[in-house]
């Protein structure tokens, strides 16, 4: 029996306005010793602190604990109420860090670590692909995770299963596509890599839907990287900007309440995904990203403290609100890394872009004159911890964020324009 989504899109009409994406930004990190990067046992008790030091990945001051923002001139205010453990917001297109709140702090991700399983293993299958369940497709699966429906003995298209993750957050369609790539261990493996690949060094993945399990850290930061590499992707876009669909007799409908809204959350207009989790330990977790008025954000919250309903979603639309405001009128503090793959040794260009400046001075690098460095490698992951970064003094890498953009066209689904709720 073949399981069928029509789905429903979340567009009127399509963009055909084309989002040029460039890094303009050199990743240089000062290194003083290797245990300034040594990773935390991840704590999740009510009084947790973040860390005295995390990784400088993106710059210096990302790994400061607390809040990181350099307001110019005229620039408005963060939100006095935010409550999360760790938010960032940053320019999607340019990978500019506007604002950060413990960015490296590495706590539980929930089920926002979908995306770096949909990021690595999204391209592996044609998305017509029938695959019949069997019950060993479904072993493994955690006490309570949320599931989609699947059924052994049914069969699948490709396209479902990955409806099925993206909209209902289903732990049965991972691992069921899990099993189509060699099974949870090797799935698990292949994300380490692909994270590794990605620079996301805060990450150490245990199970590949995101359910609590010992060790299994993410960041905020990490979670914007995952964002935006699979954001490149036509499919992962169309998959995570998807309101609703049909799976069997039953409509299923998107579980971010910025996409589709809820009784005290409406509709966050430019929304265009990404993805949401909650578990015991990690608490509420979302990753958006939204347009306005040509501009591209990335917000990712994590574990608000406040107990309200929705208060993920609603502390996201604040972030969202004040970056719109603000993204002409702050210095970033730090910058979204492209990919190892991406990184280029290169002397220093001549004339370094505005961008590329300010992120220098925001890794406080002083802007000019310095020859701050770096090169990120991931360490010893065994239970988690052990994070390093090997640096090799004076060596100078140019991050080339335009090669990082296979697609060089970034369309984002036309949300602007979209129903709001009555």
């Amino acid at each position: 029996m073949t399981g069928t989504f029509p789905t429903v899109p979340a567009t009127e009409k399509a963009v055909r306005r084309a989002l040029p994406v460039t890094t303009a930004a050199l990743l240089s990190l000062s290194v003083t010793t290797p245990a300034a990067f040594a990773a935390p046992t991840p704590s999740t008790g009510p009084t947790a602190t973040p860390p005295a030091q995390m990784s400088q990945v993106g710059g210096a001051r990302l790994g400061q604990p607390g809040t990181q923002v350099d307001l110019a001139a005229g620039a408005p205010v963060l939100p006095k109420d935010l409550t999360a453990r760790s938010w960032i917001v940053s320019d999607a297109e340019s990978g500019e860090v506007l604002a950060a709140h413990n960015a490296h702090w590495r706590l539980p991700p929930a089920s926002t670590l979908k995306m770096l399983f949909a990021d690595t293993v999204l391209p592996r299958f044609p998305k017509t692909t029938e695959h019949k369940v069997v019950p060993s497709d479904l072993a493994g699966m955690g006490a309570g995770s949320s599931v989609v429906g699947m059924k052994a003995g049914r069969s699948y298209t490709v396209h479902d299963l990955w409806l099925g993750v993206f909209l209902r957050s289903g732990n049965d369609a991972v691992h069921v596509l899990a099993a189509m790539n060699g099974g949870v261990r090797r799935t698990v493996r292949d994300m380490q890599d692909h994270a590794d690949e990605l620079q996301a060094l805060d990450t150490h993945v245990v199970s590949p839907d995101g359910y609590d399990e010992p060790a299994q850290v993410s960041s905020a930061y990490d979670l914007s990287l995952f964002a935006r590499s699979g954001l490149q992707k036509k499919d992962f876009r169309d998959y995570c900007s998807t309101v609703s669909a049909t799976f069997g007799s039953a409509e299923i409908r998107n579980t971010n309440r910025l996409l589709s809204g809820d009784t005290d959350v409406p509709v966050y207009q430019g929304i265009a995904g990404v993805k949401n989790g909650n578990t015991t330990h990690a608490g509420a977790t979302f990753t958006g990203v939204a347009e306005r008025n040509g501009k591209v954000l990335l917000v990712t919250v994590m574990n608000p403290q406040k107990r309200e309903h929705n208060e993920v979603y609603k502390e996201t639309a604040k972030l969202f609100d004040w970056g719109f405001q603000a993204a002409d009128k702050v210095r970033p503090v730090g910058v979204l890394v492209p990919p190892k793959s991406a990184a280029e040794p290169s002397a220093e260009p001549s004339g370094r872009p505005a961008a590329t400046a300010a992120a220098g001075q925001a890794q406080g690098t002083g802007g000019s004159g310095a020859k701050p460095v770096a090169s990120a490698t991931a360490g010893n992951r065994s239970g988690g911890v052990g994070t390093a970064l090997a640096v090799a003094g004076g060596l100078l890498v140019l991050l080339g964020g335009a090669v990082f953009l296979v697609n060089r066209r970034w369309p984002l689904p036309d949300l602007m324009r979209r129903r709001t709720r009555p």
